[in-house]
């Protein structure tokens, strides 16, 4: 599966490299942001997108010592960082609880560095917070989704220390490839499911 995300991750570059993605669009009302990493940031980042109030969702890693990491440094392992997304959110529309709630719900928290076929510290399941107040939300959250979960959750909650924008051809990768052979066995039944939900 790695092997696949990487050839289609290179088809992709190929495709943009001469096109630059747009910076996140701000607003006149105060908006904030949420970082989380639960596996493949293309996952994450096209439900999260269909979140009212959501401002934008942004592809990229975080949590590791490598500076300006490049996604094939990153799939190595060895980089320290987490694929994650970082979002950017009106809380007059809606709040830090109702993230946590989706995060939850995204991903399986309970398998340690692992999401489904991709393996590794780069697909972890981890909370970066932005202060003291999403920390405490995220450790209130964590407790109340455990009982919906068999086993433990692992999901790390620790500082963001520095958030990475990944390659322009990862940002907005549902959208633009929804026709991707990932997209339509991984993401499209993902985002089905939570729909129903």
């Amino acid at each position: 599966m790695r092997i696949f995300k990487l050839l289609l991750c290179l088809t992709a570059s190929l495709a943009v490299m001469n096109t630059s993605a747009e910076p996140p669009k701000t607003s006149a009302s105060k908006t904030e942001l949420a970082t989380f990493g639960t596996g493949c940031f293309w996952c994450t980042e096209a439900v999260f997108q269909t979140m009212e109030g959501v401002k934008s969702s942004v592809s990229g890693y975080a949590g590791g010592t490598t500076p300006d990491p490049t996604y094939e440094q990153v799939c190595t392992g060895t980089t320290g960082h987490a694929e994650v997304i970082q979002v950017e959110f009106d809380p007059a529309r809606i709040s830090y609880a109702k993230l946590l709630e989706m995060f939850w719900k995204v991903h399986d928290p309970t398998t340690l560095n692992r999401q489904g076929n991709d393996r590794g510290t780069q697909y972890r399941s981890v909370i970066f917070y932005h202060n003291e107040a999403q920390k405490l939300a995220a450790e209130k959250s964590k407790l109340a989704a455990q009982p919906k979960f068999q086993d433990p959750i692992v999901t790390q909650i620790v500082p963001l220390t520095k958030f990475y924008r990944a390659e322009d051809y990862h940002q907005d990768y549902y959208r633009k490839h929804p026709e991707q052979g990932y997209c339509r066995i991984v993401i499209k039944p993902k985002l089905d499911k939570l729909k129903n939900h």
